[in-house]
């Protein structure tokens, strides 16, 4: 039965929503300390950063209440449709597009930019939703975990082509969604250990993780019922093991570029490099942690009003919130955020849907992967690698494809109760 305006507000989740305004509004307060300037103080001066993210709120705004009043069936039909444009554009802007900071990622629009990656995390996870959704769909198959793969692994293979490799590694986070439905925790452990030997390869050299890998190996044996199986299995691990530790570091040199290197090298405090690759860093920490506890005020933060930190309204707009709001701003900014992805899993969870379930997930595993990883570079955890704060960082792109991304969200959760 289609439901009427009246009853799609009255099922609407506020309290998700007040969370996405709470955010929306710390962002805007944020972007517009950054881009102050004392020559156009106004907020309505759609000349500088502060204008133009005002109109990238209000889009993003009228497209969200526009999606709220669109049948909620129509997001899961169209899936493989938004799936299907989100790699043309991705493919197009490797053909058409002009490298900027390296990457081939962005649609130069009049004074506007559109980054189609953005979207396509949007449009995977449609993509994803609806095939896991669908009935007899069971991912302990061969072929279903194939076919999940490659819906995530050619838009991020795409998306790496760009060279953009924060946003190829968003992708990564979709793969958590495949184990709550159903996928062996084995797999996700693999990869995990698969990282710590190439992490150990990096800092200690390959010699001394081989020799890890052969003793864990030969301890593990012993416990082994030590059939030809056993041991066979060992031998075949044992080899791929070591081409891992042993191909690691070729791989660091010859294929990663060059200020790739040069932030890892940074991250694991193998080099300093205050005044290059790590001036951005070096000036957040500084930033973050000038604010103390209560923070210098609005409007106040030297490091801010001053231009100390490089991309301070985009990747680096938490140690704004460092500086100028302190702990306090810091941790209430923390907790909102904690609140609205706990929020997202138990929407998520209530869905009687399995497309809007799976869907719920995939939004929530990429915003806290956006959220995790941005706040980790602004104070070292992380290498930088250019990932937005979800609506709270400048930019047009990001705002409203997460702004969409939600909302396509809420509006399933309005009618869960006339879904199936």
């Amino acid at each position: 039965m289609r439901q009427t305006e009246n009853s799609i507000l009255q099922n609407l989740d506020w309290k998700c929503i007040g969370l996405y305004l709470a955010l929306i509004f710390i962002g805007m307060l944020n972007v517009y300390s950054v881009s102050f300037d004392e020559a156009h103080p106004s907020l309505f001066y759609f000349g500088g950063t502060q204008g133009k993210q005002l109109i990238w709120i209000l889009i993003s705004l009228f497209i969200g209440f526009c999606i709220l009043l669109t049948e909620p069936r129509f997001f899961s039909q169209t899936a493989y449709i938004f799936y299907g444009v989100g790699l043309v554009l991705l493919v197009a802007v490797l053909a058409t597009a002009t490298a900027t900071k390296g990457a081939k990622s962005w649609f130069g629009i009049g004074a506007f930019g559109i980054q189609p990656s953005e979207f396509a995390k949007f449009t995977t996870s449609l993509a994803l939703a609806r095939y896991l959704g669908g009935l007899g769909v069971d991912l302990k198959e061969v072929r279903v975990k194939a076919i999940a793969f490659a819906l995530i692994l050619i838009p991020m293979g795409l998306v790496f082509l760009q060279n953009d490799t924060g946003s190829t590694l968003v992708f990564c986070s979709l793969f958590l969604v495949l184990f709550r439905e159903g996928l062996s925790g084995k797999l996700l452990l693999y990869p995990i250990l698969l990282g710590l030997l190439i992490i150990g390869a990096y800092l200690f050299g390959p010699y001394i993780m081989g020799g890890v890998v052969v003793v864990g190996l030969a301890g593990s044996l012993l416990f082994s019922r030590k059939t030809k199986k056993d041991i066979l299995n060992r031998v075949f691990l044992l080899a791929f093991l070591l081409g891992i530790v042993f191909v690691a570091n070729p791989v660091y040199e010859k294929v990663l570029a060059q200020h790739q290197k040069d932030r890892i090298d940074i991250l694991f405090g193998k080099t300093e490099d205050l005044k290059k690759t790590g001036y951005n860093v070096n000036q957040s920490k500084i930033a973050i942690g000038s604010g103390g506890f209560l923070g210098k005020g609005y409007l106040q933060g030297t490091q801010t009003q001053y231009n100390f930190v490089p991309e301070q309204s985009t990747d680096f707009i938490f140690c704004t919130i460092g500086e100028e709001w302190g702990f306090v701003g810091s941790a209430i900014t923390i907790v909102v955020y904690i609140f609205f992805f706990i929020h997202l899993i138990t929407m998520a969870e209530r869905q009687r849907s399995r497309f809007a379930r799976i869907y719920g997930y995939c939004l929530a595993s990429i915003l806290f992967f956006h959220f995790a990883v941005n706040i980790g570079m602004t104070i070292s955890l992380f290498p930088v690698m250019g990932i937005p704060l979800p609506f709270i960082s400048y930019g047009g792109s990001s705002l409203l494809a997460f702004t969409m991304f939600l909302f396509v969200f809420i509006r399933q959760d309005a009618s869960r109760n006339n879904l199936i």
